[in-house]
């Protein structure tokens, strides 16, 4: 549907002197455009059931390619300003959006009608689908995605993926929850359901290690469906000594039988997790 814009896209990519030509500047600027629209993302799933992804690696090319075509220009609000490439996200009225002073989004981003802007911020490239809550001084970083019914509880940290372009973004997918001051970040994988506790830092080398079972079963980014994740530590011997290496524990699952408010409920009661 799109070949003609990705064929423009990936030549510009090997030849940045195309940059000059209005035809490939335009084209940049359509494939940001759709983005902004929710038509194309930098990454989609191909098969929900199994949380398989894949990544469209001449999307995010394109938005490495908008940043050199844009003019700086100064931006104010009353005494505020600013010196910046990028526009801003507007007209959420028409959009269904509840954005609430001084939540943030860049031109770029897709907030899907139902969402709800806490005073936060959300980065170009970025995806963040229906009924989600971002909640205060929440960040959501370029090119992550973020499924429906999803809780960034305040001050949560999702971190931003635009290079290596093939590399797969942040993912928190549908009705998961996020506890507050948590983080993840490098492509970090959350499938459905799951529940982050307060403080939980997922990177692309955390290790998640499931203790619900008689041994411990060990993941590296990735965050099993309706998981159940608190802070933890483990030994690690050094040449120095042997020291506490933070990680993260999952103890527990959500329920599918329960609705997802409250199987969500019961997981902060069942397991005593901080939101």
């Amino acid at each position: 549907m799109y070949e003609e814009l990705r064929k423009t896209i990936e030549a510009a990519w090997q030849e940045r002197a195309l940059l000059t030509q209005a035809p490939v500047a335009a084209a940049i600027r359509e494939v940001i455009e759709l983005v902004d629209k929710g038509l194309l993302r930098t990454a989609e799933p191909v098969d929900p059931e199994k949380s398989e992804w894949r990544v469209n690696e001449w999307v995010k090319k394109a938005i490495l390619l908008y940043f050199p075509i844009q003019p700086m220009r100064k931006m104010e609000a009353g005494e505020l300003e600013w010196f910046d490439k990028m526009k801003l996200k507007r007209g959420y009225e028409q959009l269904g959006v509840r954005a609430v002073p001084h939540a943030v989004a860049r031109y770029g981003a897709y907030i899907a009608p139902g969402a709800i802007l806490m005073p936060s911020y959300v980065n170009i490239g970025a995806y963040v689908d229906t009924g989600t809550m971002v909640d205060t001084w929440a960040t959501v970083g370029s090119c992550a995605q973020i499924g429906r019914h999803v809780h960034l509880s305040g001050g949560v940290g999702i971190g931003g993926v635009l290079e290596p372009v093939q590399a797969a973004p942040v993912i928190i997918e549908d009705n998961c929850f996020v506890g507050s001051r948590s983080i993840v970040v490098e492509g970090a994988h959350v499938c459905r359901e799951a529940v982050l506790g307060s403080n939980t830092v997922i990177t692309g080398s955390t290790h998640i290690v499931d203790v619900t079972g008689e041994e411990p079963v060990t993941y590296k980014g990735y965050v099993p469906p309706r998981s159940v994740v608190v802070p933890g530590s483990y030994r690690k011997l050094f040449p120095a000594g042997e020291y506490s290496v933070s990680c993260a524990l999952i103890i527990g699952r959500r329920k599918e039988s329960t609705d997802k408010k409250t199987s969500l409920n019961d997981a902060l009661r069942d397991f005593g997790v901080s939101a």
